[in-house]
């Protein structure tokens, strides 16, 4: 096999390093099936670098010199989590280009980013997500809650600016946090129940399925720490009924189409005694070997390179994405 695959990692964002071991072990395991992989990273500056040497000079002049790289490339793999990444943005750049890339096109990647715009969507196709509002860090000093809540930026991955707010007192600091990340700011009702992921994946041939969904076990939130210091554990298959895992499933693949999702996406739930409530969707989530979604489908019996060269497979030019499916 000779396909060439243009890798990005990094990016711009609080999500840097976690891109970069994506892409890291994205790279290696396409090596091991025969492709020609090209791997690029994006600083945290904007400058793309190639193998340790700049691409051009300035966010500006590199970006010009990777559109070339983008150009020859039989397929890009944008590893890069987060805003300017995840969000649509490199595979905007790919359709401009008529460049496939794996995962979702930009308008999907954009609603998966924002939490907001997620829950509405949610909504009309009929999946619970937890109450809350949405304000704007100017409006930081006019809120008050009497229950406890989750506080985090609408836009922004791996749990980066997240806080459980317990205590009255606790709510401003929480605030001011997640305004660090994003200036529009979701406040959420915590939810009682098991944290449940679901992985769905659409194949080459149109095929959407999901492997066995994943628990996370962890001591309080599941924020940034938790994810990375490997104090969670995970259990995969997660230990379901068969109705809670059809409803689980089944929500999974409605929001997925309603997003008009592409590739890979992680679908995080709460299990709680009503059902299957949705925390978030992530259309580029973590891709090491240990990451939730390859163990996912390592259940299922997709080997981590298998699921990247599926991947790859998979990759189409985003010419014709569109708004959420809501019929």
């Amino acid at each position: 096999m000779n396909e060439n695959v243009l890798v990005i990692g990094g990016g711009q964002n609080s999500e840097h390093e976690v891109s970069l071991a994506s892409a890291a072990a994205v790279g290696s395991a396409l090596r091991s099936r025969g492709f020609e992989v090209t791997a690029v990273t994006i600083a945290r500056d904007g400058t793309w670098i190639e193998e340790g040497i700049a691409l051009g000079a300035g966010a500006a002049g590199s970006l010009a010199a990777a559109v070339a790289l983008i150009g020859r490339a039989d397929v890009v793999f944008p590893a890069v989590h987060g805003a300017l990444g995840e969000d649509g943005a490199l595979a905007s750049l790919c359709a401009l280009a008529h460049t496939p890339v794996v995962g979702s096109g930009p308008g999907t990647g954009a609603i998966g980013m924002d939490k907001w715009v997620t829950k509405l969507v949610a909504g009309a196709a009929g999946i619970s997500t937890a109450p809350g509002i949405l304000i704007r860090a100017d409006d930081i000093d006019d809120l008050e809650f009497d229950e406890d809540v989750v506080v985090k930026p609408v836009s922004a991955g791996s749990s980066y600016g997240v806080t459980l707010v317990r205590e009255a007192a606790l709510l401003r600091p929480a605030l001011r946090t997640a305004a660090e990340y994003d200036r529009r700011i979701l406040v959420e009702r915590v939810m009682r129940g098991r944290e449940i992921d679901v992985a769905v994946l659409r194949d080459a041939d149109g095929t959407v399925w999901a492997p066995p969904p994943l628990e996370i076990h962890a001591e309080g939130l599941f924020d940034t720490a938790a994810k990375y210091d490997g104090s969670a554990r995970f259990t995969v298959p997660a230990v379901l009924g068969e109705a809670d895992r059809r409803a689980l499933t089944g929500a999974a693949l409605t929001m997925f189409e309603a997003l008009g999702c592409a590739g890979v996406a992680r679908m995080d739930f709460f299990l709680t005694d009503d059902g299957p409530v949705l925390n978030e969707v992530n259309t580029m989530p973590g891709m090491t070997a240990a990451s939730q979604v390859p163990r996912m489908f390592q259940a299922a019996g997709v080997a981590y390179p298998d699921l990247v060269a599926r991947l790859v497979a998979g990759a189409v030019v985003p010419v014709r994405d569109a708004a959420p499916n809501l019929a």
